[in-house]
């Protein structure tokens, strides 16, 4: 899980450790950053109770001042997907594959998109961009010399 230290609100970056303990730098939008400030004000009382260095603390709390379980957020997720009205379940690995389809749609290179994701194999991010045929028919028409212009 996210410590408070792992964030640099300045830089919008944030270190997170995936599978294996293994780290990178992941950069952070702005309105991320301002969620996750006024989440900070809203529990500030539970983490001065806590006692200790706050920044070495879990970033992320439950009720009882605890790091939060992957279980909760997946949980959380799902709460906020039904309020929404999307009609579907939605799951935090269902966020990292539109993450990533976002980024593919925007013109980001896999290779990129695979040191975000922190895969070591670039066939494993490959799997989480499936291309919709939209998009796959606007890049040839694009770039072929034989597509539609």
């Amino acid at each position: 899980g996210l410590d408070l230290i792992d964030l640099d609100f300045n830089q919008k970056l944030v270190k997170v450790r995936g599978k294996g303990r293994k780290e990178r730098i992941v950069p952070v939008g702005g309105p991320a950053i301002k969620a996750v400030l006024e989440y900070l004000e809203k529990i500030g009382e539970i983490r001065k109770d806590a006692g200790g260095d706050i920044f070495k603390k879990p970033l992320f709390l439950n009720s009882r001042g605890e790091r939060i379980t992957t279980r909760s957020i997946a949980r959380i997720v799902n709460e906020a997907s039904s309020k929404s009205g999307i009609g579907r379940k939605i799951s935090p690995h269902a966020l990292r594959h539109s993450f990533a389809t976002h980024l593919l749609n925007a013109g980001a290179d896999l290779r990129s998109i695979q040191e975000l994701l922190g895969h070591e194999s670039l066939s494993t991010t490959q799997k989480y961009t499936a291309v919709n045929i939209n998009r796959m028919m606007e890049v040839y028409d694009k770039a072929h010399p034989r597509g539609r212009k």
